[in-house]
């Protein structure tokens, strides 16, 4: 009893409560401000109505993607009295003057930390021009460049990825930097706290960077100062304020991990339990990440450097980050390896766009492992028309959702890309998380992005783009392997649902770009 007792109170004094206490407040403020101004209602909705027709005019002639202007059009059409001011607190990304002035500091740093090193833009050239022009793309907007003298290692679980991350923490001499959306207690954080709290003994420069949203439920709001007083540096990206704001759109969804500047991890993996299967959540959890070790780990190493920067509001010297400062070897080329960053406030979809390069140039076949399947019109042209054209086409998605509404609007699109000709396989021992691409046996991408409008559009992501790197083939491997275990989604389940799912499907679907 007194165990049930204890659990309840943590459970009422977590920080969620309080937070959503908070807002419920300022909700019910807000409509105590509308009741009490109810005999002006007339020139209320008058307002109401102008404000929502501007805001819409706004959104129909911005910059985003049509399924998301979509998205929100209709709600506050249907709902002029409350859309349009909904719009302006949730909706778009809203930035301070100091945040922009930050923000802007940020893109500098990696714009003059990244350049490309003009032999192997011209190797690759030489090579194929396709693979070229997609580099060139991600050079050019990402500002990140192309590598040569990288080694790469797929690893197919979060428990592999686990193993070797512990193996080279251990080697850390100099500095260890973490950037990860979800840090839980539990066996994989505790391990690597442990080995964390070594290395700062040791004399080691431990950062660590989580997001305060990714890790509401499973940090304390306290957690920085718990791992300061443990001596490693701690900061929160966008730490979450109750207060009704579009701040909470944008969140850091990347996961990065380097060590010493010339070995680093990154993919789809976070810091918590149910990414090595130390429990199952949503049955087995399958994840995959890859290690990098050489030239390609310094873009790594400036995407943490300039987001460190930012939350902090410093500017430091990254020069002596740089992989050879600390490597006392030249690592020999396995192809080329590109790891890029995708930012949400620069109106530039650099994730979407490379998926579509790859699914654009493929000529005999396109493996795809996505844990949503939430796609605007281009990608669903894009698939189809690449099946259409006899490239092989598969997608694989989970059988087992972690969202019930994120799992049903997934659903919501197997049929038209069915008929299109691409197959859709779920993966049936539970979850996969894993956010993939394989290309020809010539290019692939392991990273952070998701098949959504979030990942796409909204928050900061990370991914690797190889080509001609001989993980290709073991990420291929491992995908047919996966197929195995996978239940093939046919056109005549879709086709044959009760009325009230399809309904239901078409409903959320037609909200997909907000969740």
């Amino acid at each position: 009893m007194k165990g049930f007792i204890k659990k309840v109170l943590r459970i009422l004094f977590h920080r969620v409560v309080f937070v959503a206490l908070f807002l419920l407040l300022q909700i019910l403020a807000l409509v105590g401000v509308l009741c009490f101004f109810n005999e002006y209602f007339i020139y209320f909705y008058a307002f109401s109505f102008a404000l929502s027709l501007c805001v819409v005019l706004g959104i129909v002639n911005g910059k985003s993607n049509p399924g998301y202007k979509i998205a929100w059009i209709i709600p506050i059409m249907l709902f002029p009295v409350f859309g349009g001011l909904f719009y302006l607190i949730f909706g778009g990304n809203q930035l301070s003057r100091r945040e922009k002035r930050k923000m802007h500091v940020m893109a500098k740093n990696i714009a003059e930390s990244l350049v490309q090193q003009e032999p192997v833009s011209e190797a690759i050239k030489q090579v194929d021009e396709n693979a070229a022009n997609i580099s060139r793309y991600i050079a050019n907007y990402a500002f990140c460049p192309a590598y040569a003298h990288t080694y790469s290692e797929y690893l197919s679980l979060g428990e592999v990825k686990f193993e070797r991350m512990k193996e080279e923490l251990v080697k850390a001499k100099h500095y260890i930097f973490l950037e990860y959306f979800i840090i839980q207690e539990g066996r994989m954080w505790n391990t690597i706290l442990d080995i964390l709290c070594q290395k700062v003994l040791e004399g080691v420069d431990v950062r660590v960077i989580y997001d305060d949203i990714g890790s509401l439920m499973t940090l304390p709001g306290d957690y920085k100062r718990t791992l300061e007083n443990l001596g490693i540096q701690c900061e929160v990206f966008n730490k979450f304020i109750p207060v009704l704001s579009s701040r909470l759109n944008n969140r850091d969804h990347r996961k990065i991990c380097v060590i010493d500047g010339h070995t680093g991890f990154t993919g789809g993996i976070n810091l918590a339990d149910e990414y090595i299967n130390a429990y199952p959540k949503h049955g087995h959890w399958k994840d995959t990440a890859v290690m990098l070790k050489g030239d390609a780990v310094w873009s790594l190493t400036v995407m943490f450097l300039s987001m460190w920067d930012y939350i902090r509001g410093i500017e430091e010297d990254f020069e002596q980050y740089r992989p050879h400062v600390h490597l006392d070897r030249i690592v020999p080329t396995d192809g080329f390896v590109q790891p890029y960053s995708d930012n949400p406030l620069d109106h530039e979809p650099v994730g979407e766009i490379v998926y579509l390069n790859l699914i654009n140039k493929a000529k005999r076949f396109i493996y795809i492992t996505t844990p949503y399947l939430i796609v605007d019109n281009e990608m669903v042209t894009a698939l189809s028309i690449a099946a259409k054209s006899g490239v092989d086409v598969r997608i694989i998605t989970p059988h087992v959702p972690d969202k019930w509404y994120v799992h049903a609007v997934t659903k919501a699109y197997y049929e038209v890309l069915l008929e299109n000709g691409v197959r859709i396989y779920e993966y049936t021992p539970g979850f996969i998380h894993a956010k993939t691409f394989v290309v020809d046996d010539e290019f692939s991408v392991v990273g952070t992005i998701n098949l959504d409008y979030r990942s796409l559009y909204l928050h900061f992501e990370c991914a690797t783009l190889f080509y001609r790197s001989s993980c290709i083939a073991d990420m291929k491997r491992d995908f047919l392997n996966t197929l195995k275990v996978c239940q093939p989604v046919t056109l005549g389940e879709c086709r044959n649902l009760p009325w009230y799912r399809k309904f239901g499907r078409a409903i959320l679907k037609l909200f997909a770009p907000l969740m």
